[in-house]
């Protein structure tokens, strides 16, 4: 059992941004700018917000987080987006999700400019996932991604079952791996037999954001492990959806929580947002 360290991967490829951004800046003067949009008080996605916040000063990059009130009207939101698309100092905005229940969260998302959607979720960049051509990428998936390439495993003709189809983490875990030719199964909470499907992986991928949902009767032996939960234990403890202590010795590889998948995301968000900077300053140069 060898565990994917992503704390340790996340720190190489923020290394390699942050000479990336210096250099952008020395060659152009522009600084790769990222505005976040946090509304209400949801502890989890203000904890978040912090962290991309920190991560975006290490990196050099220039950030702004707009703070709403949880009762703010979607037209307010949606002028804020419109200013930021407008914005040339801005190069990734970033929705901080779950929007409040009044919030039609699908039309939010479709104002963001998609050469400024770092976070993937456009129409247009789901769409280009789909089909294989470059765009953005959801962050957590992408993370996964490099997770494995870091570790050589190549899901090419592998057995990959993804638990959880949302559209942050499931269905475009799902395309990428499609596009990396291996062999993928959705599941989800309308599944009937979950198990049957769960042991059939060779790479078992896991965002349903259930405690303990996966436990060791359900994965075959030598599988590859990618828990991409994070809950939070009755005792105040980070915890993924795999009964990790039961179902480790199993594995051929497994993530921990915390320290798996988590890190890469913050990571893949820096790299997203050095991109589209970088596709923003061609643009202008060309």
């Amino acid at each position: 059992m060898q565990l994917l360290d992503g704390k340790s991967l996340a720190k190489k490829i923020e290394e390699n941004v942050t000479l990336e951004a210096k250099e952008l800046k020395n060659r152009t003067g522009n600084v790769p700018g990222l505005a976040v949009i946090l509304v209400g008080h949801d502890a989890a996605s203000q904890a978040y917000v912090g962290m991309k916040k920190k991560a975006c000063d290490r990196a050099g990059f220039y950030s702004v987080t707009h703070e709403m009130p949880e009762d703010i009207s979607q037209d307010a939101i949606i002028k804020t987006i419109e200013m930021m698309n407008q914005n040339p100092n801005i190069d990734g905005i970033l929705i901080q999700l779950p929007l409040p229940s009044h919030i039609d969260t699908t039309k939010i998302l479709e104002v963001v400019a998609p050469n400024k959607d770092v976070d993937g979720f456009h129409p247009y960049n789901v769409g280009r996932l789909a089909t294989g051509l470059d765009g953005f990428v959801p962050c957590t998936p992408l993370g996964v991604m490099h997770l494995l390439n870091e570790y050589n495993i190549n899901p090419k003709g592998k057995d990959a079952v993804i638990v959880g189809a949302s559209n942050i983490v499931g269905k475009p875990m799902a395309a990428l791996l499609l596009n990396a030719h291996a062999t993928v199964t959705i599941t989800h909470i309308h599944t009937k037999d979950l198990k049957a499907h769960t042991l059939q992986a060779d790479i078992l991928l896991v965002g349903a954001g259930v405690i303990n949902l996966i436990k060791e009767d359900m994965v075959k032996e030598g599988c590859i492990v990618i828990d991409i939960g994070i809950n939070r234990a009755s005792d105040g403890r980070l915890v993924g959806d795999v009964d990790y202590d039961a179902v480790a010795p199993k594995t051929s590889y497994i993530t921990p929580v915390p320290g798996g998948v988590g890190p890469m995301t913050i990571a893949m968000l820096l790299s997203n947002t050095l991109k589209a900077a970088q596709n923003h300053a061609k643009e202008h140069h060309s």
